[in-house]
């Protein structure tokens, strides 16, 4: 019998062709994408072990996995594939634990798809979504198995609270809870959740961003019992192997910015050794790549004034790459002002990490802005330790972190917001100029290499609405519409270069993305026109001409 069976949203299991960015691919429209070309460009499907469990599996799921094994038998617990849930539901079962990050598709890449293309709440993430839970409920059917959702997309939930009723959850769980996990479960289990250790209900927001709590028996968090989060030596390890080699060097992240959940997190930091016993466990199951996790790896045991402490940078850094059978590492988040202000932290990091023309290290950054002010208001720590006016603009300061960037093969992959509270039309002019002088800039003979993804700031009446049709003005359609320029010049540039896989694949999947920019390009401007966007003042906006751009601004601390 398997006691606790857990699984993941499935749009988190497949490798996307190992191309930059496609992870995002199922944020998608699926009225936009056709099928066909959605299916291929998420690759083959997840690996099974011989007795159905998954080969890989998110990081979430594995740190639940890794805490139900320090109280439950090996026997009693299994991470199953969904092809094979019927080898392990069965009359024994007593919980399946979901692990989602957006379900309903209204996170805010998703939602920034739907804003532009209007219509209805459909991508293809919500599809896949709804597929895995009606398979679910159709193994468990006449079975005790209770159903428990869990995950950062939970509070979807929240929003959409009628949702939820169709998919016949019996918990929905917010929070950290590796370290608990044991004691949700034979709560649920038992009917009897510890009301010391954990409590019922959400916290929310209402229409006009105020805090609302309100009581929902459905809902499980941790409870005033016990600490907000769990403290490090209480954070399980890994015992089996984690989707493309992933670990987490760090929770939380202390920049600070108002738009974001993850800085009330408390910063805590693993030591090098439990961050090398994770990869081991990673590398022994066939990932020769580390994904390094933190929501922002340049504060790992950082040191006053947000500077980052290199000596500890390089260190870890020496130490994943010290690691038998690691071939390559990256972070997965980091903030643009210290490549601009440290630009031998990166020349060492990518000496470190062999960086080069063809191992571009992939990072992602909330760069959100190109204004001055918006910058000021949001998120001021995150030009630190440089600062705005003392030391350039806000674009001064991230063109400089991308020139730095570019010299020593390091590739952001930026997220730049509209409908910021108190934005102006100015403010989202001087977010295109950013991404025009980007756009045209190079370094040493070459251009600069990033990605920009447009988001929405989209209003929580909006999402309950379900209806997003005319969200942008034609201001902030001239922020997609730049953006999408962009974007359409680096997947016809690198497409080709950067696609993975036999020769078939290569040439698909390059083929599929430097097409696909074009139309993609072509379709958005149909939109912006349509929205009453300049198009010709869009593309000139912040540059003089189509000049090559090799000099901007020098800073002070650079």
């Amino acid at each position: 019998m398997t006691k606790y069976v857990l699984i993941s949203d499935s749009t988190l299991s497949y490798d996307y062709r190992n191309f930059p960015l496609l992870d995002f691919l199922p944020c998608a429209p699926g009225d936009k994408v056709p099928g066909r070309v959605y299916r291929f460009l998420r690759g083959p499907a997840p690996e099974a072990l011989p007795n159905g469990e998954a080969k890989y599996a998110p990081y979430a799921i594995r740190k639940i996995e890794a805490g139900l094994l320090r109280d439950n038998p090996k026997k009693d617990v299994a991470v199953a594939h969904m092809d094979y849930l019927s080898n392990f539901i069965t009359d024994d079962t007593e919980i399946i634990g979901v692990s989602t990050m957006d379900p309903l598709g209204i996170g805010p890449t998703t939602m920034s798809y739907a804003a532009l293309f209007g219509g209805d709440l459909d991508s293809w993430v919500r599809r896949e979504w709804d597929i895995l839970i009606e398979r679910i409920n159709q193994v468990r059917k006449g079975k005790k198995a209770k159903l428990v959702i869990g995950g950062p997309g939970v509070w979807e939930f929240t929003v959409l609270r009628d949702e939820i009723d169709k998919y016949h959850f019996d918990y929905v769980v917010s929070g950290e809870m590796d370290d608990i996990i044991s004691d949700l479960f034979r709560g649920i289990e038992h009917d009897d959740i510890d009301k010391n250790m954990f409590t019922r209900g959400y916290m929310t927001y209402d229409d006009h961003f105020r805090r609302v709590v309100k009581n929902d028996e459905l809902f499980v968090g941790r409870g005033t019992g016990i600490r907000a989060y769990p403290a490090l030596e209480d954070i399980p390890e890994i015992v089996n192997p984690a989707s493309k080699g992933m670990v987490e060097v760090m929770r939380g992240c202390g920049v600070g910015c108002d738009f974001c959940e993850v800085t009330l997190r408390p910063l805590r930091y693993y030591s090098l050794d439990r961050i090398k016993k994770e990869i081991e466990v990673n590398v022994k199951g066939g990932n020769d790549h580390a994904w390094l996790h933190s929501d922002e790896i340049f504060e790992y045991k950082h040191e006053k004034m947000f500077t980052p402490n290199q000596d500890e940078m390089v260190n870890l850094m020496k130490t994943v790459m010290s690691i038998k059978g690691v071939t390559g590492s990256n972070p997965t988040h980091g903030r643009i002002s210290i490549p601009a202000a440290f630009p031998e932290l990166i020349q060492k990091l990518s000496t470190i990490l062999k960086a080069g023309p063809d191992n571009w290290i992939g990072i992602q950054t909330g760069v959100e802005t190109g204004s001055d002010s918006l910058a000021m208001k949001h998120m001021p720590n995150k030009t630190m330790p440089l600062r705005i006016g003392a030391d350039g603009s806000f674009r001064d300061i991230v063109w400089q972190g991308v020139y730095n960037e570019t010299k020593y093969y390091w590739r952001s992959a930026f997220t730049i917001q509209v409908g910021q509270q108190e934005e102006t039309d100015e403010d989202n002019w001087d977010s295109i100029a950013m991404i025009n002088q980007l756009s045209h800039s190079y370094v040493d003979g070459r251009p600069f290499e990033f990605t920009v993804t447009p988001l929405v700031n989209v209003p929580l009446g909006r999402i309950k609405s379900r209806s997003l049709n005319s969200m942008l003005n034609p201001v902030q359609m001239g922020v997609y519409y730049a953006s999408y320029r962009h974007l359409a010049k680096m997947a016809k540039r690198d497409g080709f270069r950067d696609a993975n896989g036999n020769i078939f694949a290569r040439a698909g999947t390059g083929t599929i993305l430097s097409v696909g920019g074009e139309v993609m390009l072509k379709v958005v401007e149909k939109i912006a026109k349509k929205k009453g966007v300049d198009i010709d003042k869009v593309k000139k906006w912040g540059i003089e001409s189509e000049k090559e751009i090799s000099s901007l601004s020098t800073l002070t601390r650079a």
